[in-house]
């Protein structure tokens, strides 16, 4: 008889006690019976009731796995620790708000059955999502594929299965900032994407504020990407040629015309200017410098607090 192929879903959770358990049920029933499963549920430092929520699950289902952090430490060091964990020929990994639909499992199993590695998604918003959250994305993709060396498709989400080859790899990635949508594309392997239309959030409210979106752009550009240190050449290279032609103009001035030069105005906006731009450019060194110090400690992705997986 041949043994059924085992399918972790990896599910981070954040303040989620109110949908979870509608969750758990609609992602029961999206899945196909000729495989078996474990389910791992990863608490990101909830504030709620959702670690008690998910034991309440993991007590009436077996293959419910929980992780829960020590504290809050994100939701790509979430990813990374059921990713980690995840014992299975495969791992799909999907947030527990129903906005990345069950249903389309069977979809993202039948395309791994077929050779694929990676079976990316790629979010269609639905209908009542605010033009303010559209433009945020498209700005957010837009810049990242002009900024970063890696090509991150519009809508790309962590809604994705990974074969087990690929899971063996993403371990060696212990680096603090971690941009598992930058880290896909580059690392290779045979890919493939399925759109799918996001539904709205069936309880709660949205983790990604606009402070989290621009952060979490900041993250991505700056871990795969020089390119903002190399604007800061380009920026001295342009000042540059600006002030050696002010110069040839002042120069012009004073030998050839009989006009006095004010100079106040100019000199005072030409040091806000580049004091501007050098407090800009120190910035973007900082945060490099920033991140180096911080991976130069070693400190561990996440921390465990509890946990049902046997050690």
């Amino acid at each position: 008889m041949e043994t059924k192929k085992k399918i972790s879903l990896v599910v981070p959770c954040f303040n989620e006690e109110e949908g979870l358990s509608k969750f758990n049920e609609t992602l029961l029933t999206a899945l196909p019976e000729k495989y078996e499963y474990e389910i791992i549920y990863v608490n990101d430092g909830s504030s709620d009731k959702t670690i008690e929520v998910i034991k309440s699950l993991a007590q009436n289902h077996p293959e419910i796995k929980y992780i829960s952090f020590s504290r809050n430490f994100g939701h790509q060091n979430a990813l990374k620790a059921g990713y980690d964990f995840a014992t299975g020929h495969c791992a799909i990994s999907l947030d527990a708000d129903l906005q990345h639909p069950p249903v389309l499992i069977p979809e993202l199993i039948q395309k791994w059955a077929e050779g694929f590695e990676i079976v990316n998604t790629i979010r269609l918003d639905h209908g009542s999502i605010s033009a303010g959250k559209k433009l945020s994305s498209g700005i957010f993709y837009r810049l990242m594929r002009r900024m970063s060396d890696v090509n991150i498709e519009t809508g790309m989400a962590d809604f994705r299965l990974i074969d087990r080859k690929v899971l063996n790899q993403l371990k060696l990635f212990n680096e603090n900032y971690l941009f598992f949508r930058g880290i896909i594309p580059w690392i290779g392997f045979k890919q493939v994407n399925v759109p799918f239309r996001a539904n709205e959030r069936f309880a709660g409210t949205t983790k990604y504020t606009l402070k989290r979106m621009i952060k979490f752009a900041m993250t991505g550009v700056t871990s795969f990407s020089v390119k903002p240190l190399r604007l800061s050449i380009y920026l001295g290279i342009f000042i540059a040629f600006l002030a050696f032609i002010y110069a040839v103009y002042i120069t012009y001035v004073y030998f050839f015309t009989n006009h006095a030069i004010a100079g106040w105005t100019s000199v005072i906006l030409s040091v806000l200017a580049v004091g501007g731009i050098n407090l800009l450019m120190l910035g973007i060194i900082g945060e490099y410098l920033g991140k180096l110090f911080i991976e130069n400690k070693r400190r561990p992705n996440y921390l465990i607090s509890e946990t049902n997986f046997e050690s």
